[in-house]
């Protein structure tokens, strides 16, 4: 079973079993209260799918029929930067304390997947998500499974100025579907698919800068 976890833009917690069906899923589109909703997501969605205590027998090991995870999946984005790391943060240390792999996967392949497979999407398509700042995160993919391909990767532009091509549908959301974020990850995993690093994706600096130091004169 994999726990899938994602705060890029509101916040998303799944558990699928190993043939990629859902378990048990929380989610909501605030994107304001992450810290406030994953702890309880979490604690929800392990009791729902009978998922075992960590630190009994062993790290992940399941207890009284209890079943166990084989690893935790982490949406890095894009999204903005305090979002973002409340989910990755929860991820690495739910891996750290069962003993699991961490695997890292963008947010918006979980939306592309779940358009391709659901026969929405054919072709050069894009999937948008709010970024804030009257400006939107655009990622432009092309059609094909086991996982879509990424023609263009991630990148802000205004709101105002965004206009889909022709022949590129749009399809934005304001949540990131936990479910597929599990079944990208297991796709890729079957296929040999090298998954991206469990760092962030952020598509601006942030808004905290180092001041420069001072000089000291005697």
């Amino acid at each position: 079973m994999l726990l899938a976890i994602d705060t890029s833009a509101g916040t998303a917690v799944a558990i699928v079993d190993d043939d990629g069906r859902m378990l048990a899923s929380r989610s909501t589109p605030d994107t304001r209260r992450h810290a406030e909703v994953i702890g309880p997501f979490l604690a929800e969605v392990l009791a729902e799918a009978g998922v075992a205590h960590a630190g009994v027998a062993h790290a992940g090991a399941a207890h009284a029929g209890g079943a166990a995870l084989t690893g935790v999946v982490a949406g890095i984005g894009p999204g903005p930067f305090t979002g973002l790391r409340v989910g990755i943060a929860a991820a690495r240390a739910v891996a750290l304390a069962r003993g699991l792999p961490l695997h890292a996967v963008p947010s918006h392949d979980a939306v592309a997947l779940a358009q391709v497979v659901g026969g929405v999407a054919a072709g050069r398509f894009a999937v948008v998500t709010d970024a804030r700042r009257r400006e939107v995160a655009v990622t432009v993919y092309t059609a094909q499974l086991p996982v879509p391909v990424v023609l263009e990767p991630p990148h802000l532009i205004a709101r105002a100025a965004f206009v889909p091509a022709h022949d590129v549908p749009a399809f934005e959301v304001a949540e990131i579907p936990a479910v597929e974020l599990a079944r990208v990850a297991q796709a890729r995993l079957a296929a040999g698919i090298r998954l991206p690093e469990a760092a962030p994706l952020y598509l601006r600096a942030p808004d905290v800068t180092l001041s420069s130091p001072k000089r000291v004169t005697g």
